[in-house]
């Protein structure tokens, strides 16, 4: 029996795709050592310079006018009004999905991106029969982006998407709510007292981290203002993440703090961290949300970006595993109300237990794995 060959196609817009991708080609290389496994950003230059063209407006819009990028997003969630975007964009991005093929010769191909799964939906019959493909669909709703009706089998994070998908015409056969797949360190129960330990970090004090995804995003600089009005010293984890100048601000910002301030930039240590923490203010990113849930961290959500993170940080706001944060609401008074209160801050664990599914990605390699 020949080595199966996977093409794993992602897109390096946050950091959620990149790494449910990395969590998902872990779990299948774990139980099949010998398959050929790539991971490919669709995004990237390398793989099309019209799709890189499209991912610098996309964070453009993002930094500059996030209103317009909500709009976009609501005009499309619509089915007539999605498709005919969706047709125009796959018209331009299934030239490079061909590319990717002819080039790897997959047997199996996961998208963690809706426009390379429309990308291989939008592929003739004939090329599609010479593969298995899957999504994985890396928030908390369903968007109309993500409806790809040629696709073999889709995975999802709850079984309202299921429901959403079925809704929009996808056959229910295919779904499986498996989870959204998370890096194998937070499928791991981690004591808290030893991950203070091993980041040397005062045991006494309470901690509360702060972090705004792989971009560095969310208003950490007005966070931390903030959190300066919480009297009783507390402890800040900060990852400021690959934005550099977010690091900085923030460090100038620490040395002021009366607070014990620690500030990262990107760094690994993300699980130890978080298991650490008593609370984590984010901004309400699928991944960073699923990451913390799998390791039972209460959350604080604040500026989510219009759209999808909206959906997550209601997800997560109405399951009690985070409160959402919105316009108006003192942040130093919810953290402070939540240290004050740990039966609070407990009952946010337990109901990150009902939700959790810390194993989705050995759930999404075995599936895939035995369809194949």
């Amino acid at each position: 029996m020949k080595n199966k060959r996977y093409l794993i196609v992602t897109a390096s817009v946050g950091s959620g795709h990149e790494k449910a991708a990395a969590a998902v080609a872990e779990a299948i290389q774990h139980r099949c050592p010998t398959a050929e496994i790539h991971t490919i950003d669709f995004m990237s230059v390398k793989t099309s310079i019209i799709n890189a063209f499209m991912k610098c407006c996309y964070l453009n819009m993002l930094h500059f006018v996030p209103n317009l990028y909500e709009f976009m997003y609501q005009f499309t969630a619509g089915k007539k009004k999605g498709g005919f975007v969706k047709w125009a964009m796959s018209s331009v991005i299934v030239h490079s999905m061909k590319v990717l093929i002819k080039k790897y010769r997959p047997d199996i191909i996961i998208c963690t991106h809706p426009f390379p799964a429309d990308a291989v939906s939008h592929l003739s019959e004939r090329r599609r029969r010479d593969f298995t493909s899957c999504a994985i669909i890396t928030d908390y709703s369903v968007h109309q982006m993500w409806v790809c009706p040629n696709l073999d089998n889709y995975f999802v994070a709850i079984d309202f998407m299921k429901e959403q998908l079925v809704e929009a015409g996808i056959n229910g056969d295919i779904i499986h709510v498996s989870g959204i797949p998370v890096g194998e360190e937070f499928s791991q129960t981690l004591d808290a007292g030893a991950c203070r330990t091993k980041l040397d970090i005062d045991q006494g004090l309470p901690v509360v981290m702060m972090m705004g995804g792989g971009l560095g995003l969310g208003g950490m600089d007005m966070a931390m203002h903030q959190l300066e009005r919480i009297k009783k010293q507390i402890q800040l984890l900060i990852i400021a993440g690959k934005n550099t100048e977010l690091k900085k601000r923030v460090e100038a910002l620490a040395v002021q703090s009366h607070h014990k301030v620690n500030v990262f930039g990107y760094t690994d240590q993300v699980a130890d961290m978080m298991a650490a923490a008593d609370i984590l203010i984010t901004k309400p990113g699928a991944l960073t949300l699923t990451e913390a849930m799998s390791l039972g961290t209460p959350m604080v959500l604040h500026e989510p970006i219009p759209g999808p993170e909206t959906d997550n940080a209601r997800f997560m706001d109405q399951g009690g595993m985070a409160i959402w944060l919105h316009s108006g609401d003192s942040l130093s008074k919810i953290i402070g109300d939540l240290l004050e209160h740990p039966a609070k801050l407990d009952e946010m664990r337990r109901n990150a237990e009902k939700y959790r599914k810390p194993t989705a990605a050995d759930y999404i390699a075995e599936a895939i794995i035995s369809n194949a």
